[in-house]
């Protein structure tokens, strides 16, 4: 596990300080995709695998003042750049593993989670401890700015079918560990999957 971690660490690390800058419009979509999660003011949600929480002050928005909002991310680096960016003044960081979440069972009404599963070491697992932590009905969105294939052709290789995100290989693995698929899109403009917690 810890070699896991240690590879997610060193992708992220050096390119923490810099991330927001070199996706600086991304705002509009993040903010479109927590909309698509249609929480409750009040309401407790996870940003899993926040980064340098872009989506913190849109979830903050929609919780409202009497909500939880929680970061989490296993990088030092990127919960440093969510300070600097002043985003910790619309949730709690958290400097954790999501495979290993230090929350009780069923206290969340929903989770984000912005490129994570592709960086999953052990996604099933860590899909299934996000349903852990959220409620019968709760939610979960899926998302990136942009879709698989114009990410995979800014990283240079062809769309493949082997991805984790392709709806085929998504959904049973969501199934497989507490969820039910409610819609999945994958356009040029956003990816975003928003499922259900059962059970």
């Amino acid at each position: 596990m810890a070699d896991d971690h240690t590879h997610v660490q060193d992708f992220f690390t050096p390119r923490a300080a810099g991330w927001d800058s070199r996706f600086p419009d991304d705002g509009a979509a993040y903010a479109a995709a927590v909309d698509e999660l249609r929480l409750r003011p009040g309401g407790a949600v996870l940003d899993a695998g926040c980064g340098t929480g872009r989506a913190l002050p849109a979830l903050r928005t929609a919780v409202g003042p009497g909500g939880t909002v929680l970061g989490a991310d296993l990088t030092p680096a990127m919960l440093d750049a969510a300070l600097r960016a002043g985003r910790g003044a619309s949730g709690a960081l958290l400097l954790t593993d999501v495979g290993r979440l230090p929350l009780r069972t069923g206290v969340l009404d929903a989770v984000f989670a912005a490129g994570l599963v592709s960086h999953l070491p052990h996604p099933a697992q860590g899909l299934a401890e996000l349903a852990r932590v959220v409620r019968p009905g709760g939610r979960l969105a899926l998302f990136h700015p942009i879709g698989r294939a114009a990410l995979a052709a800014r990283h240079g290789r062809d769309l493949s079918d082997d991805d984790l995100r392709a709806e085929p290989r998504l959904g049973p693995l969501l199934a497989d560990a507490g969820w039910r698929m409610d819609s999945y899109t994958d356009e040029d403009s956003r990816f975003l999957v928003l499922a259900v917690r059962t059970g």
